[in-house]
């Protein structure tokens, strides 16, 4: 019985811990929705209509004006350098440093050739050899030619001297073959620019171990910067090769003239957009890898132009008055764009072409029972 009573008891307090949890969420809701503040009873109130006698006023009007569109774009050298070695050898020397200008046929770096200059010796030994022997083989032909007429030496050996001035001939041929071999081989020790230009990089230092055909200096055309830009296909179909027009460079804030030297006939998939490549005036403070916009003529735009005089900001929007035929005024939520001439801004809404606005030149203006000032947009 005791514990039946018990069992009770405690399902009992489970309810009232459950009800009181249930009392303290329905009050903090009630608090949080402000069933606890004191309300004030919905109103509305009407603006009055204001006349515009004697107001000052302007109208809106219409503005064609040209459109410019800017399209990214990197510089890149048309005519870039990668120079690598052709031999396995140590650096023994490195003349040029990254950001050099070098003229063609400046000696960049030189290999220790040792190795092939023992190469060399060896091959010109070998052809000296080889000269010995073809003179002795000469010598020992021509006699055998002057006894075969007199029956003093067989054909066999006649034959046998023959096909041995032969083979000496060759063997000259060869060790001849090696030297140019060896010469053109030691002449691979001095590493020249093949051309004029800016170094960029370089991938080796002194003393170490380079092998054939690894990279060693990278270098460019400074003369042959072009502004490579992808530009969209409505802008795209505008332009033809040899077309000139105007680039700005960001980082010398200054305006170049750029020629539009290829357009990849192929579309980015991703981007519907062409590379165009525009070569730009030579420069020294013009590098690869720079930022440019590259402007492009984006035919005409007409838009509606605004007197900066008659707008009304209340924090973040923007209202005009406008006056109606009748005489009245209404207030209209306007939206504008970016500042033309001097007191001048464009309005994307709230407007039409030819309704008269009223210039509020520094006052105070009430909408809804808060006040607000005129913005300066200018």
């Amino acid at each position: 019985m005791q514990q039946k009573i018990l069992v009770i008891l405690r399902t009992f307090s489970k309810l009232i811990v459950a009800a009181v949890c249930l009392a303290l969420l329905a009050v903090t809701i009630a608090w949080m929705g402000g069933y606890f503040n004191d309300k004030i009873e919905p109103d509305r109130r009407d603006r009055k209509t204001e006349i515009a006698d004697g107001q000052e006023t302007d109208t809106i009007h219409e503005v064609i004006k040209p459109v410019i569109e800017e399209a990214v774009g990197t510089l890149r050298a048309a005519s870039r350098t990668v120079i690598s070695s052709r031999l396995m050898a140590t650096v023994a020397e490195i003349s040029v440093v990254a950001g050099q200008e070098v003229q063609q046929n400046d000696v960049l770096i030189r290999l220790d050739a040792a190795e092939y200059d023992r190469r060399l010796e060896q091959a010109r030994q070998s052809l000296a050899a080889a000269q010995s022997t073809l003179e002795f083989s000469e010598t020992e032909f021509q006699r055998a030619q002057r006894l075969l007429p007199q029956n003093a030496i067989s054909q066999a050996e006649f034959d046998a001297l023959s096909n041995r001035l032969l083979v000496a001939q060759a063997e000259q041929l060869r060790a001849k073959q090696m030297v140019a071999e060896a010469e053109v081989m030691l002449s691979y020790r001095e590493i020249a620019a093949p051309k004029a230009g800016r170094i960029v990089d370089r991938f080796a230092e002194l003393g170490d171990l380079v092998q054939p055909g690894s990279p060693l200096i990278s270098m460019y055309d400074a003369s042959s910067l072009r502004l490579e830009t992808p530009i969209t296909e409505q802008l795209a179909t505008r332009l033809r090769v040899g077309q000139t027009l105007t680039a700005h460079i960001d980082a010398v804030k200054r305006d170049v003239t750029a020629t539009i030297r290829e357009i990849v006939p192929q579309a980015d998939a991703a981007s519907r957009s062409f590379l165009v490549k525009a070569a730009i005036e030579p420069a020294p403070d013009l590098y690869e890898g720079m930022f440019g916009r590259l402007r492009i003529d984006g035919g005409e735009r007409r838009h509606l132009c605004l007197n900066t005089d008659a707008l009304i900001r209340i924090g973040q929007l923007e209202y005009v008055d406008v006056q109606l035929p009748n005489g009245q005024i209404e207030r209209r939520l306007v939206r504008t764009g970016t500042l033309g001439m001097p007191g001048r801004v464009e309005v994307l809404s709230g407007v039409q072409v030819g309704e008269t606005i009223i210039l509020r030149r520094g006052a105070s203006n009430e909408v809804g029972g808060s006040n607000s000032t005129r913005g300066d947009a200018r």
